[in-house]
């Protein structure tokens, strides 16, 4: 392996492999799958109404103000809009420019702190996990946040070795906070103040705080996140019954949310063990090398206080990024991606061993800690394989034109979580992913069985190679899976029904809140109106004065069923409540739901 050593120790040679890994990983099929319901379509929608409103301060979502979250994301899509046209590829292209950024910056990290190819093995673990992957299928804006953390900490490091930090350290450091801050809220400043404060804590080296020139770098960080805030404020003031944007952004969204207790409680919390076990399994299939990885953060009190090396030093504050964010979301409400602003923390751990292990000798301790690892993930890839060749056995490809809903089992208590739908799979459903199915279980059992005979060979980087070509076919089915399941997210073809039948003045109803079919309204760029009580996204901008109203009783949709003016109601049951004794025809179903019409048309039956 000398020859790809020296090979990879140039970084034009480096960054060329993990833009090309990228591209094939992330960028394939970029605008294949529709965007799906819930928060994928409300942040997409919301980009969409910033450019149709031309206002860059407040967001707006099915008309109503949405002001619980940062603008960012949404200023960055709203200029993919500007350049490329609404569509899903510019919907999901400034996101992948943040995986590529943060790839980037975690081998440039890497580099700096382990080397050359210690570097290039962070950036090749961070580009072929499972989880960064798997929330970039939808928008949102944590891979953001790990970009500006992994850039934090960097200049962090930087400083470190800086008898006086000097100006552009420090005043970097502020900015990468303000992003992070204008990207998603206070956690831009909790992160790095709780890693870099316990680093400084640990190390006894709270003096260097006051090096950072934290006056000059305070006017930095409020110079880029402050207009915002303000102006957010000035156009949202409280008004009668409403606290306005102050209120509800930092109190509710932030402080409210942290203690469980923020309104509306439209979200479900992961439990604490399942979040702790996510964790490891958004880092396969290099979770395997992590415990080794972590005997080289300094743990002893001798060890902080002595003259540390540059490795040692970064070591620590990776483990400290992880532990943070861990311990931050363990104490407070969670989702499954809340951590992946931890995961370059952790591919940085990973590639920094990984690198170790090939340097050293073949009957080294770190070589047989490296088998004994392939072997655990060998086990493992029989195990997936097993299930998975058994799946493909007693399940049978369902006959052409079979709804794939028709074979799922709903568990309808589980939807608040991002993967909650992924529970209703069954045996039988699974007939529908027999060649994604099929392509993954052989990847997974041939990827770590040929890992495993490399690194008994002392081929460790071969055996890296090998995982990494695993991950590059198993990350394809994934995508080939998620096409198969989004009708099942989205409701891109009802809308497509719908557009072609509407007429000016027609409405569209749905049963439930705004989010469970907020791709009618990115779709068809219409308003939708809720069969609910008020909640969800749409509650609080709803109580401004002048917004529009958009929740309906019972028996105002009624009076407007049986009125001159065509609706559209999208349900997700074949007779609903809400239709009991109205006339009735059936536009379109897909994917569990269904488009009613209180008027026939042409493909209409009732």
């Amino acid at each position: 392996m000398t020859r790809p050593n020296r090979l990879f120790s140039d970084w034009r040679i480096s960054v060329l492999v993990l833009i090309v890994l990228w591209a094939v990983i992330y960028m394939a099929g970029l605008s294949r799958a529709a965007l799906l319901d819930d928060a994928d379509t409300v942040h997409a929608e919301a980009a969409r109404e910033m450019l149709q409103r031309h206002d860059w301060v407040t967001l707006y979502a099915n008309g109503i103000r949405y002001l619980e979250k940062a603008p960012l994301m949404y200023w960055g899509v709203a200029t993919s809009y500007t350049l490329f046209g609404v569509n899903e590829w510019s919907t999901r292209f400034p996101l992948m420019l943040g995986v590529l950024a943060m790839i980037l910056s975690t081998y440039g990290l890497g580099r700096w702190a382990l080397g050359s190819e210690g570097g290039f093995d962070s950036g090749l673990v961070l580009a072929t996990a499972l989880g960064p992957f798997l929330f970039t299928r939808f928008l949102i804006p944590d891979v953001a946040v790990g970009l500006w953390l992994t850039l934090t900490f960097w200049l962090f490091l930087i400083s470190l070795e800086q008898a006086k930090p000097a100006r552009w350290t420090c005043w970097g450091i502020g900015a990468m906070c303000a992003l992070n801050v204008l990207t998603k809220g206070l956690i831009g400043l909790v992160f790095p103040i709780g890693a870099i404060g316990l680093y400084l804590l640990l190390t006894g080296n709270l003096r260097h705080l006051l090096k950072l020139r934290l006056v000059s770098s305070a006017l930095v960080f409020f110079a880029i996140a402050a207009p915002w805030h303000i102006l957010a404020a000035l156009r949202n003031p409280a008004q009668g019954n409403v606290r306005g944007f102050l209120w509800f952004y930092f109190v509710n969204e932030h402080i409210l949310r942290f203690l469980n207790r923020r309104v509306p409680r439209d979200y479900d919390k992961v439990p604490l063990l399942l979040f702790w076990a996510l964790l490891v399994l958004w880092l396969i299939p290099w979770t395997v090398f992590l415990p080794q990885s972590l005997e080289e953060v300094p743990r002893r009190w001798r060890e902080f206080r002595s003259q540390m090396t540059r490795r040692q030093r970064a070591y620590l504050l990776f483990f400290l990024w992880t532990f943070v964010i861990v311990a931050f979301f363990s104490l407070s409400t969670r989702q499954e991606y809340y951590t992946i602003p931890a995961i370059p923390g952790m591919a940085l751990l990973v590639g920094g061993w990984l690198q170790r292990e090939r340097a050293s000798a073949a009957d080294s301790r770190k070589r047989r800690g490296g088998m004994i690892s392939s072997a655990v993930l060998l086990a493992v890839g029989v195990i997936i394989a097993v299930i998975g060749f058994s799946l493909l056995f007693v399940s049978k490809a369902p006959v052409p034109g079979t709804d794939l809903s028709d074979l799922l089992r709903k568990n309808p208590q589980d939807y608040a979580l991002s993967f909650g739908h992924f529970l209703d799979l069954t045996p039988q459903a699974m007939g529908a992913f027999r060649v994604p199915l099929f392509g993954f279980s052989l990847a997974f059992l041939v990827g770590t069985l040929a890992n495993w005979i490399l690194r008994r060979r002392g081929r460790a980087g071969a055996g890296n190679a090998a995982l990494v070509a695993m991950m590059v076919v198993l990350l394809a089915c994934v995508r080939i899976s998620f096409g198969i399941f989004s009708p099942i997210l989205s409701s891109k073809d009802l809308a497509m029904a719908i557009r072609e039948q509407y007429r000016p003045g027609d409405q569209i109803v749905l049963i439930g809140l705004y989010e469970n079919a907020s791709s009618l309204n990115f779709y068809t760029g219409l308003p939708l109106l809720s069969l609910h009580a008020p909640g969800g996204n749409m509650w609080y901008g709803t109580q401004f004065p002048g917004a529009p109203r958009v929740f309906e009783t019972q028996a105002s949709f009624v009076e407007m069923w049986r009125g001159p003016q065509r609706v559209f109601l999208w349900a997700e049951e074949d007779e609903p409540p809400a239709l009991h004794g109205l006339t009735n025809y059936v536009v379109a179903r897909r994917g569990g739901k269904i488009i009613f019409s209180n008027q026939p048309a042409a493909s209409a039956s009732r």
